[in-house]
């Protein structure tokens, strides 16, 4: 988001007669054949996120993956500080988030919940990059408008972006499902545990939940947050272009005080981007739980309890 900075563009911004923030924050086109968008800034983002995530996170691992014998002890740990940062947050995904809802079925759908929330991660992070604006300044600097870019933008703020996750999400939990408890099972679980006469009425309603509602939550929610920010961003910085035309001493109280909170904001984002990648993610491990049997999993070990009149042992 930071690609608002462009001070030429904020100029004509808050300069308009009729000031538009979202023109600032929608994806940008490249070329496209018959009006169908082949390439775009957040085509670009997403290539560029799929890069990372395969070449830095290879890179990462071969830091977290057990060293040399000849290290001694030190094989067993972890070189450098990212590598550290992402084990961290990927041992407390795992095991304070995911493993208390999935049970035995943790490890073998972490792979895919990682990869989730990392590449939202990483394209909201990609958003706040000024990737547009660099390639944007030889056309700024001559006066010139550009409404173009091979790689920018937030990815997540596109609902076209969201929608693909949120299917893809949506046919995980729903086949997930259907591997753990069986065609049968699966509908039977559509019931909600009401009564049969009740059925007509519950199960539509059980089946359009998992199967369309969940996903389409999810989606909405990922691209109005990662939106709204960004829109929010926009207009404070549109005091900044509004305000230098009206002299020296309003301009610099209003830019220094936009640029306050612009600042505070982009920060703001920055926890923002973390969040909405776990949120998404959460939420996609606790729909996966809700279709279980869940009296499997029903009661804690207690085993470490001392029986009623018992005397403990010292």
């Amino acid at each position: 988001m930071l690609e608002l900075l462009s001070l030429d563009r904020l100029m004509m911004f808050g300069a308009s007669g009729a000031p538009d923030p979202v023109a600032h924050v929608v994806n940008h086109k490249l070329f496209d054949v018959n009006g169908l968008w082949i390439w775009s800034g957040n085509v670009g983002n997403l290539i560029l996120s799929g890069i990372i995530l395969i070449v830095g996170f290879k890179w990462i691992a071969g830091k977290i993956d057990t060293g040399p014998e000849s290290a001694g002890h030190e094989r067993y740990v972890t070189r450098g500080a990212i590598p550290h940062m992402v084990e961290v947050i990927c041992v407390y995904l795992r095991e304070e988030m995911c493993r208390p809802l999935l049970h035995d079925r943790t490890d073998r759908m972490m792979p895919f919940l990682w990869t989730l929330f990392y590449f939202i991660l990483i394209n909201n992070l990609l958003g706040l990059i000024p990737l547009v604006d660099i390639q944007h300044l030889p056309e700024l600097l001559t006066g010139g408008e550009p409404h173009w870019a091979a790689v920018g933008g937030t990815a997540t703020q596109n609902l076209f972006v969201t929608g693909s996750l949120a299917l893809v999400c949506g046919l995980v939990i729903n086949v997930a499902a259907i591997r753990r408890l069986g065609i049968g099972g699966y509908l039977h679980h559509q019931t909600g545990g009401a009564p049969w006469y009740v059925w007509p009425i519950v199960f539509p309603i059980e089946l359009a939940g998992n199967l369309l509602i969940k996903p389409v939550a999810l989606a909405i929610r990922l691209f109005a947050n990662m939106t709204a920010g960004h829109i929010l961003l926009a207009v404070l910085f549109s005091f900044v272009g509004g305000a230098l035309s009206k002299g020296l001493v309003i301009g610099a109280s209003v830019t220094l005080i936009s640029v306050a909170g612009a600042t505070a904001i982009f920060f703001l984002e920055i926890f923002v981007a973390f969040l909405q990648a776990f949120i998404f993610m959460f939420l996609t491990t606790v729909f996966v739980s809700l279709l279980d049997h869940h009296e499997e999993h029903g009661h804690e070990d207690h085993g470490d309890e001392v029986p009623a009149g018992a005397v403990p042992a010292h």
